[in-house]
This record gives C-alpha cells, structure tokens and sequence, in this order.
C-alpha cells in the first residue's frame, strides 16, 4: 500500500536511465576510489527505481586493453591450461593481483616477452581462439572476487557490460566521425578538436580517438557506448535511454565534458537525451596524496571493510 512508499507518488513523467557505476579493472583489485563510486551510484539508482523511472545498472567494467597481451602472454607460460576453451574456466589462477604483478616485472626487463605481449594484444584484438580463452578465465576469476564485495555491500541487479563489449562498435563510430568531417588526421593519429578546449600552451586540445598504431582508447569506447545506449534503441540491440548518469571521480570531469560534446556534435544524442557526469571527490591520505598503505601500494576495499567491520563490533 501507499504506506511502503510513504506518500511518495510515483512519477508521472518516466525516463528510461542507464547508471554507470563502480566499473572496476580486471586482474586488479577494487581499490577504495571504487567504494564511492559503488555507493553513490547504487544509492542514485535506488532512489531513480524507487520514484518510477525503468533503470539499468550497468559496470563498465577494464575488461580490455594493451595489458591484457602482458597477462595471456605470461598465462600461456605459467597456467597452460588457461588457453584452452575446455579447462580455462576451472583454472584456479591464484592470487590475481601477484599475477598482474609479476606479468608486469617480466614485461618491464624481457624485451622477447614485451615483443609477445604486444604481439598478444592484437591476436586478442583479432579474436584468437586461446588468447580469448585466456582472456576469459582472467575475467571469470575477477568476477569472482568482485562478487565478494558486492556481496558485503549488498549490491544486487548490476550487469557487467565492460569496455569489450563496444569493441565491435568502435571502426564505425570512427567512420562516423570522419565521414562527418569531425575527425582528422594529427601527426599520425586520428582525432577530434572542439571548441573552447586548449592545452596548458593555449593551443588547441585534441580528443584522440585512434592512436598511431592504430589501436584505440577510452574515449572511443565511451563514444561508442553513448551510442549504444542513447541512439540506438531497443530494437536496434541499443538501450533507448533518456539519461546516462556516470560515476566517476572528479579527475575524469574534463574527459567527459570532451566526450559528451563530441558525441552531441556527431549527433549521437537524439532528441532530449542527457549525458550527466556524477563526479566526487577523490579518495586521499592523510598527507593529501592518493590514498595508499605504507609500502605505497593503494588501500585494498576488501581490507578496508574487513577492518571497519572490526572496529564497528568491538
């Protein structure tokens, strides 16, 4: 009954809303910067579905990238098994983080495994049978570690749709641009130059979109992701929304402000569709620095909400 709701009547005006939250990398762990962006974007979404509007949660997860050649590399040498569509998924890979670790020493002094590992990306890219199999099982494993947390924070209907999803989008959304005259060729790279943007040298700041070696970064993934989610509709496999609200720390405003302006000009933004970035603050240390333990290595979240538990029962 209206008890449950408290006199609150359910709005007469519905949106359908996509919430961009928490979105942690694959094979790392979920730092503290994470917590808030958890919170605040489950506690938005809540008070979104509570009032009536239609809300998708979604964790745009780092599940792609450049290290991930440095991870299947290093699993095709130390979990073989890893590579195979039959075993990869029960493979227990350990401690992912002293994994990424040690992927990381070999890639920083062997030139032969930094040479693989670059090689690995593009087979990875190109869709290699073992490589994605590799690929997934790191995934399958974080998963399961993140779950833990949301578990803890009773975090529940948030479906991971991470930044390898919009891989098969992202040609045509620079095709998009350059057919429309919006991206340009600089010094080998593609990108794209918007008004009012200007470097600390007072020349204009470009939004890059394809790097030299042809690979491409987080703004063409997020652009291909407004499109997803506010051009294309349901029946063109997109999501239709009215908003998308975004999560992240303050440090990524001016990312977004340069996305968010690039994709309205490109026309991906139909009708009254709004893109709102939903930044805070972030996470520091005593000392006004990033938030990190003594050995300099950032606050692990599992260890922080173990301890708060602790002292929240004595």
């Amino acid at each position: 009954g209206d008890g449950e709701r408290l006199g609150v009547p359910l709005t007469e005006n519905k949106k359908k809303i996509v919430v961009d939250f928490s979105s942690p990398n694959i094979a790392k762990e979920m730092h503290v910067g994470h917590l808030r962006s958890t919170i605040i974007g489950d506690t938005l979404s809540n008070l979104l579905a509570f009032a009536g509007h239609d809300v998708l949660r979604l964790n745009h997860v780092g599940d792609w990238g450049t290290q991930f050649g440095m991870l299947v590399e290093h699993l095709r040498d130390e979990f073989p098994a890893a590579l195979s569509t039959e075993t990869s998924r029960d493979v227990d890979l350990g401690d992912l983080v002293s994994l990424y670790k040690a992927a990381k020493r070999r890639f920083d002094v062997d030139e032969e495994f930094k040479t693989r590992s670059r090689e690995g990306v593009v087979k990875l890219q190109a869709g290699d049978e073992e490589a994605l199999a590799a690929w997934e099982s790191l995934c399958a494993a974080s998963r399961v570690e993140y779950q833990k947390i949301y578990d803890v924070l009773n975090i529940v209907g948030l479906n991971e749709r991470g930044e390898s999803f919009y891989n098969p989008y992202l040609a045509g959304v620079i095709e998009d641009l350059e057919g429309q005259g919006l991206a340009v060729q600089s010094e080998g790279a593609t990108v794209v130059f918007l008004d009012g943007y200007v470097g600390r040298d007072g020349s204009p700041l470009p939004m890059l979109v394809r790097k030299s070696d042809g690979g491409f970064n987080y703004a063409t993934t997020d652009m291909a992701a407004i499109r997803h989610r506010v051009q294309l509709d349901a029946e063109e496999g997109g999501e239709g929304a009215d908003r998308v609200l975004y999560v992240t720390d303050a440090g990524q405003s001016q990312h977004f402000e340069m996305v968010f302006a690039a994709a309205d000009k490109a026309g991906f933004v139909t009708g009254d569709a709004s893109l709102e970035h939903v930044p805070f603050g972030l996470v520091q240390g005593e000392d006004g620095k990033k938030f990190a333990t003594r050995s300099g290595d950032t606050v692990k979240l599992k260890d922080l909400l173990d301890e708060a538990v602790r002292i929240a029962g004595e």
